[in-house]
């Protein structure tokens, strides 16, 4: 089982990034999928959370109307594009997948700054 994530990097403040997570070794479209951030010193925070199939989705009051979370079913991959981005955001992402049983990705680090 994998989950990858990538995408991350430095981008400026009001910047946008758009955040893949590649999942294989299981039945992805059984899966619900989230994405979390944690930053330094910070507790792991829940972003942004999309049903199996794709239908239903959900954000963090702080996330709301700056990020979108979609997925690719065909291609095992979920996203999260962020836009308007600020310095709170920065943190390490991660991709979870759960369903039962739940797998975490390694994590892709996000820095906003001028």
């Amino acid at each position: 089982v994998q989950l990858v994530e990538s995408g991350g990097g430095l981008v400026q403040p009001g910047g946008s990034l758009r955040l893949s997570c590649a999942a294989s070794g299981f039945t992805f479209s059984r899966y619900d999928m989230r994405w979390y951030r944690q930053a330094p010193g910070k507790e792991r925070e829940l972003v942004a959370w999309i049903s199996s199939g794709g239908s239903r989705t959900s954000y963090a009051d702080s996330t709301k109307g700056r990020f979108t979370i979609s997925r690719n079913n065909d291609k095992n991959t979920v996203y999260l594009q962020m836009n308007s981005l600020k310095p709170e955001d920065t943190a390490v992402y991660y991709c979870h997948a759960f369903s039962g049983s739940d797998y975490w990705g390694q994590g892709t680090q996000v820095t906003v700054s001028s």
